[in-house]
């Protein structure tokens, strides 16, 4: 009879250490993330201005490729060449299709090395490319 009593009396509790820990770990993990891919467009580049400019709602598992005045071709902040570049989007669209391009251009680089990205991007198998600018 006593052991049923005591079964009776024993109160069911939550534990809520596991949940505050794991809620801290997810925290910790999206501000280092989002550290890290703001790291990738840190780079100094004279973006040009568009009156019809809009923030996509979604920047995420894109590729960043930044080219300076000069019309030298970065991945994230790393200089790389044409074939290089071109290796790597290749690369990048056989492992997570569909490939997304983040494209910044300083604005004095020459046109024809927007154009030249925007071929080597199309054979590489880009689904979409956006264009850094800034809003006017």
């Amino acid at each position: 009879m006593k052991q049923q009593e005591k079964r009776k009396d024993e109160v069911v509790s939550f534990q809520i250490t596991p949940m505050i820990d794991m809620t801290f770990l997810l925290l910790i993990f999206f501000m280092v993330t989002s550290k890290l891919s703001k790291e990738k467009v840190k780079m100094d580049i004279s973006l040009p201005t568009a009156s019809a400019a809009k923030i996509p709602d979604d920047l995420s598992n894109r590729d960043v490729i930044n080219v300076d005045r000069e019309g030298n071709f970065y991945i994230a902040n790393e200089m790389a060449t044409k074939e290089q570049l071109k290796r790597h989007l290749k690369a990048r669209f056989k492992v997570a299709p569909p490939l997304k391009v983040y494209y910044r251009a300083d604005k004095d680089t020459p046109y024809e090395v927007t154009e030249g990205f925007m071929q080597l991007a199309a054979e590489a198998g880009a689904h979409q490319v956006l264009f850094g600018t800034y809003r006017r």
